[in-house]
């Protein structure tokens, strides 16, 4: 996963925090050089390392921590702010106007996700209500403008495309006067290995005549550095607005791009998180922070529930399960939310306190299918109440009815039991293992001290 690294390094810079005796100069010596060493090896532009770091000693230094809360609670709070402030701060939405249509370009080198990038966006803003059509000017790559189209019929919402056409220009005259009966139109452009002379000419000419609300960056997460260079180039050409990062769920250091962003001035709005047309999510700097540090980030959580579980119950997911407070039903309805909005591992990233024991969940609990939960749900049906509510209670002869009246195997109900068990005893060791008690104790003294909206 993109990042864990630097997440497990601030964690344990975190850790240190909380267990030392006292806050002093030498201790934030220390957090400086840790941070600093996690960025860089994040693939973080070396200035702007340096920049936020002194930022960070020099608060710490020289301000008065507020009576309600301990010099240790005000550091991490200080590195929390400042790592926000580092990455834009507020988030960033794209403000659909009620002109038709309101116009996104697309821009970028080949490669970075571009296209399939449009496909994500306009399933996003499709489940949103507005109408989305989309046109392919990549006239360089047919592929380009048959994966568009492909993308386009999937989410039946209409393609304007010319293959035949090698002016974009031209392609985009041609309709013209259809686009004013869609709410949104997602322009996708020419991407080659570089920004060339004649993709800076064709770009400029496109934006010149589209004039587009919102002109668009997509980088990919393992560009490194590069993404400096990069964006400066496309912003001379274009005037970026925004930017979005793909393939966050990969193996790239993502460094470079997140901070890429700072060149141009244009917030990153967006990053792709898989492979999936609904892995698109809206990049908020402070839930993205506050995941980095292992605190979670209950927003994106809340967003990425609210078609498969209500709100109310998906606030409800973490306390639970962190507890052990739960049965055979809760453990259903949660996993058949987790089996809809996607892979556990990803979710533990966002329950605040949950994040740092990823690498500790057992296989088993990541591959539930929908198949496997079908069965499961025979199997509770021919529970009693007793059953359902104490698991504990069920041993083989009651396994042998259960299996005989669900019309399940007996295999079934002991895979269901054990998943039961390894839930409860995942929870328990979710409660202090590994030096985790002493920071998320911290968090939770924090609650409510961080500034509005973490």
């Amino acid at each position: 996963m993109v990042l864990d690294k630097l997440s497990n390094s601030l964690k344990e810079t975190l850790k240190k925090i909380a267990r030392a005796v006292l806050v002093d100069e030498k201790l934030i010596d220390e957090l400086i050089r840790d941070i600093q060493r996690a960025l860089l090896q994040a693939d973080v532009n070396v200035k702007l390392v340096f920049e936020l770091t002194k930022e960070i000693k020099n608060r710490a230094l020289k301000e008065k921590t507020p009576k309600n809360i301990s010099q240790k609670e005000y550091l991490i709070r200080i590195v929390y702010e400042e790592l926000v402030k580092f990455l834009g701060e507020e988030k960033s939405e794209i403000k659909i106007t009620k002109k038709k249509p309101f116009k996104i370009m697309m821009v970028g080198t080949f490669g970075n996700g571009k296209t399939t990038t449009i496909g994500k966006l306009a399933k996003y803003y499709s489940k949103r209500g507005y109408k989305i059509a989309t046109l392919a000017l990549d006239i360089h790559r047919p592929a380009a403008i048959d994966q568009l189209e492909q993308l386009s019929k999937q989410l039946n919402i209409q393609c304007f495309s010319e293959k035949k056409e090698k002016d974009p220009i031209k392609i985009y005259k041609k309709f013209e006067k259809e686009y004013k009966n869609y709410d949104i139109l997602i322009i996708d452009t020419a991407g080659r290995h570089a920004l060339d002379k004649e993709l800076i000419k064709e770009l400029k000419d496109l934006n010149s005549k589209i004039k587009p609300d919102e002109n668009l960056l997509v980088i990919s997460a393992d560009i490194g550095q590069v993404s400096r260079d990069l964006a400066t180039k496309f912003h001379e050409t274009v005037g970026i607005t925004g930017i979005i990062v793909t393939r966050m769920d990969g193996t790239g250091k993502a460094g470079g791009s997140l901070t890429g962003a700072a060149v141009t001035k244009a917030h990153i709005k967006f990053i792709g998180t898989g492979e999936k047309l609904e892995d698109l999510e809206e990049f908020n700097p402070k839930g993205f922070v506050s995941r980095l540090l292992g605190m979670g980030d209950l927003e994106a959580l809340l967003e990425k529930t609210k078609d498969a579980i209500s709100e109310e119950r998906a606030q409800d997911l973490g306390k639970r399960f962190l507890e052990g407070e739960f049965n055979f039903l809760d453990l259903y309805e949660q996993l058949e939310a987790m089996n809809k909005i996607g892979p556990l591992d990803k979710i533990m990233e966002l329950i605040p306190g949950a994040s740092g024991m990823k690498d500790k969940l057992p296989k088993e609990m990541l591959q539930v299918q929908g198949d496997k939960l079908k069965r499961w749900k025979y199997v509770m049906q021919s529970m009693t109440k007793q059953e359902l509510e104490n698991p504990d209670v069920i041993d083989n002869s009651r396994m042998q009815r259960i299996a005989k009246g669900s019309g399940t195997n007996v295999s079934d109900v002991r895979e269901l039991l054990k998943q039961y068990k390894m839930a409860k005893k995942f929870s328990k060791v979710m409660k202090g293992a590994d030096g985790e008690q002493d920071i998320n104790k911290m968090m939770k003294k924090l609650k409510g001290k961080f500034p509005k909206g973490f």
